[in-house]
């Protein structure tokens, strides 16, 4: 999907839920977004699986909150039953590797990272790859390709940088798989944080794709039930989008909030989400990425 195809679909569904009340018709969301209604009806349903209409039944706001409310005790749940459910099949398909102390102070030196850019369902990202896996997912959120590269830079300061879109390409399929994966190799992502960084970002794989939670919810998960606040700046720090899953992670009165790579694209991957992995599109079949 091109970068102008996923701002149509961002724009679509943000005007899909500040007039979820009203029921827009198709032609109306259409003219929002500057397409004609075949063509937005077409390209909507390939990215979501679903009609416009079914989507708007499906997700607003209050559908988010009932969905916090139904998941509260995810994380509680997983730990109990020893992450037995999704969140520990997203967790095996997502190992995470931290530095070591004297990694972390060297900054990456004697890491080579490959780095390109390339499209996705939610629009341009870069990906950034080394030996050990992949150690950057950052969206192009208003950024340039170079200022998003001086923002990995920052993150690995003596690293050796390597632009190879060929050495990237076959992680793109990976990342962002056609259908919820059941038997892939699972993904290794290398990240360099400090310790409570680290656990915070561990936590998150608990919660598995089309759950929420929120940030008191991590906070009692890693046995920090007064660090909310610092869980939400370990959140907000997350260096690789996506695969550690800060964007399912809500405020406990059901908003969305902030998100390092816009707030619209949360709601959108969260929508994507939900529709992908277990949500049943109008056929009662589980949609797959057209």
């Amino acid at each position: 999907m091109g970068n102008s195809d996923y701002a149509r679909i961002e724009q679509a569904i943000l005007y899909l839920d500040a007039h979820a009340r009203e029921q827009p018709s198709l032609d109306a969301v259409a003219a929002h977004v500057g397409l004609s209604a075949f063509h937005f009806q077409r390209l909507f349903t390939r990215w979501a699986g679903i009609s416009p209409k079914r989507f708007l039944q499906m997700h607003t706001l209050s559908s988010a909150r009932r969905l916090l409310a139904e998941r509260r005790s995810v994380l509680d749940t997983s730990l109990a039953v020893g992450l037995s459910g999704g969140g520990r099949l997203h967790e095996l398909f997502v190992t995470l590797t931290a530095m070591t102390p004297g990694e972390f102070k060297s900054g990456g030196e004697g890491l080579t990272v490959h780095h390109g850019v390339h499209e996705t369902p939610f629009g341009a990202c870069l990906i950034a790859v080394c030996e050990r896996g992949i150690c950057g997912l950052h969206f192009l959120t208003g950024a340039t390709e170079a200022e998003a590269l001086e923002s990995l830079r920052a993150e690995w300061p003596q690293a050796t940088f390597v632009e190879s879109r060929e050495e990237t390409a076959g992680w793109v399929g990976r990342i962002f798989p056609e259908s919820p994966p059941d038997a892939r190799t699972p993904l290794s992502v290398l990240v360099k944080g400090t310790p409570f960084q680290v656990q915070v970002w561990q936590a998150l794989l608990r919660v598995a794709p089309g759950e929420v939670a929120t940030y008191e919810d991590l906070a009692k998960a890693i046995g920090r039930p007064k660090a909310v606040r610092a869980v939400g700046t370990a959140v907000g720090s997350n260096p690789v989008a996506l695969l550690i899953p800060c964007h399912r992670v809500l405020r406990k009165t059901g908003v969305f909030g902030d998100y390092r790579w816009g707030p619209a694209r949360k709601q959108v991957m969260l929508a994507w989400e939900s529709l992908r992995y277990g949500a049943e599109n109008e056929d009662g079949e589980v949609a797959a990425l057209a």
